[in-house]
């Protein structure tokens, strides 16, 4: 799992290693540079690209299913964009 320097506690890295995830946390107080940006940057992107539904930016629902409905719906409408364009 990757994470943004702000989760940078061992509260959020023994929780995240409970689940049998391996966290990629950036730590506080390193030099920017140590390659975590390269994960990070796919997450930014995806959350950019969900972003362009508008339903998404806010979430209005009050049911965890309905939004995970939409949220499933806006991922393959972006896989279908972009297979069409590889047309």
């Amino acid at each position: 799992m990757s994470a943004d320097r702000g989760y940078d506690h061992d509260k959020y890295r023994r929780l995240v290693r409970a689940l049998q995830i391996r966290p990629l946390i950036a730590r506080r107080g390193t030099e920017h540079g140590s390659g975590l940006g390269k994960h990070r940057w796919v997450v930014e992107q995806t959350f950019a690209l969900l972003h362009h539904f508008r339903r998404l930016r806010i979430r209005w629902e009050i049911r965890a299913d309905i939004h995970e409905a939409f949220l499933s719906l806006a991922c393959a409408l972006i896989c279908w964009r972009r297979l069409a364009s590889l047309r």
